[in-house]
């Protein structure tokens, strides 16, 4: 099963998107509608509202007056935070019904309002986020939906704002433009990457890498491993002792392969009960049993390199994750070389060049990785010099 959270702020046009997701076959799970069944007559969840907010938020027939509701609970913090606290968790057990119904070989979505207000994207495989500028929101909420604008305005307010969006979001879709153009974005994102992500999820395999190729570095890295560091941590928790983001592309301004690394440092590489069903259930399946890097400085013994490797299943993102033991020279120098990257030019740019170098006669990542061996050699030692020298520690 392949969980996908998609939201976008009122009036971005997100249930079109929905509306074709679901036309191709995905599972959509809406919780606006959810949250309407759940403060239907005669349920609990009005009860509490009515007591929370007084008889007036209640049409004539006793059903909820959303208007009115809406007037009272999106002016100010308090009021929405009361609100939010009697439909939300409702809300949540019913979603766990219906997701618990779904096939295992479904496309979940879960179309979420409030996905990035509450801190959601780590729940899921892939988050989507639909999108409109603000005067086109405000203008298809007053024609289409009938809201007067000063309301309009309030409830884009109160929701998160684009750049929080953006950081939420492993895809982003413009719907600023004609219908059509959007609806093609949904068609490409299913057949190439939402199909062959939910597959390789259940089948715990990942796409051909290919051969390697150096890239410029990208300044979107940071918050796409932000993503990734939340889904790990949260798919880890406490059999993990820290997670960091690894690699060249913690390195700002470095350019070098598509490729996130990630290290998850545990207390035992051995007793760690659960971690690597747990790894690939978030979607990052054991690609490699115990390997061992190759060992540098004064500490020969294969057994202090140890580690275990996993892939993201991502047709459109590459991540790798090295699952190492704490205090481990292999563990401690994953951190240090990008922390000494980072503070030395020099060494920055005799590496980027290095990779550039090799990338061009390698046809293989394997290849390209054993030939960067001999100035891994070296570089532990200057690293390590460096080290000393700063007081720099893990």
């Amino acid at each position: 099963m392949l969980r996908v959270g998609l939201t976008g702020g009122i009036g971005s046009g997100k249930s079109t998107v929905a509306t074709r997701l679901a036309e191709h076959g995905a599972f959509v799970v809406d919780a606006d509608r959810i949250a309407r069944e759940v403060v239907e007559p005669g349920t609990d969840g009005l009860r509490d509202l009515v007591a929370a907010f007084g008889d007036g938020i209640l049409t004539a027939d006793g059903a909820l007056d959303r208007p009115a509701l809406a007037a009272i609970a999106f002016t100010d913090d308090a009021s929405r935070a009361k609100l939010n606290a009697i439909v939300h968790p409702r809300v949540g057990a019913r979603t766990a019904e219906l997701v618990a119904a779904a096939p295992d070989t479904a496309v979940v979505v879960h179309d979420v309002p409030l996905l990035v207000e509450n801190r959601m994207g780590a729940l899921y495989h892939l988050v989507i986020v639909v999108d409109a500028p603000v005067e086109e929101r405000v203008h298809r909420l007053v024609h289409s939906r009938g809201l007067p604008e000063a309301d309009a305005r309030n409830r884009i307010a109160a929701q998160a704002t684009e750049a929080d969006r953006r950081a939420a979001a492993d895809v982003w879709l413009d719907n600023s433009g004609p219908q059509d153009v959007v609806l093609a974005a949904v068609d490409a994102l299913w057949a190439d990457r939402l199909v062959r992500y939910e597959s390789n999820v259940r089948l715990h395999r990942h796409d051909n890498r290919g051969a390697p190729r150096i890239v410029e570095y990208d300044p979107t890295w940071p918050a796409q491993a932000e993503r990734v560091l939340a889904r790990l941590r949260l798919a880890a928790g406490e059999r993990a002792v820290r997670v960091d983001h690894i690699g060249s592309t913690a390195v700002p301004g470095l350019a070098a392969k598509d490729i996130l690394d990630f290290q998850i440092t545990v207390p035992d590489l051995d007793a760690v009960d659960g971690l690597s069903e747990a790894l690939a259930g978030a979607g990052f399946p054991l690609a490699e049993g115990v390997l061992e890097d190759s060992p540098y400085g004064d500490d020969p013994d294969p057994a202090h390199w140890r580690k275990r490797v996993h892939v993201d299943t991502d047709p459109g993102r590459w991540v790798n994750i090295h699952v190492r033991e704490a205090g481990r020279p292999n563990q401690r120098y994953a951190l240090l070389f990008p922390a000494w990257l980072r503070a030395d030019a020099r060494a920055r740019a005799e590496y980027e060049a290095l990779k550039r170098e090799l990338a061009e006669e390698a046809t293989e990542i394997p290849a390209y990785g054993d030939a960067k061996v001999p100035w891994f050699t070296e570089a532990y030692v200057r690293a390590e010099e460096w080290a000393e020298r700063t007081g720099w520690t893990p």
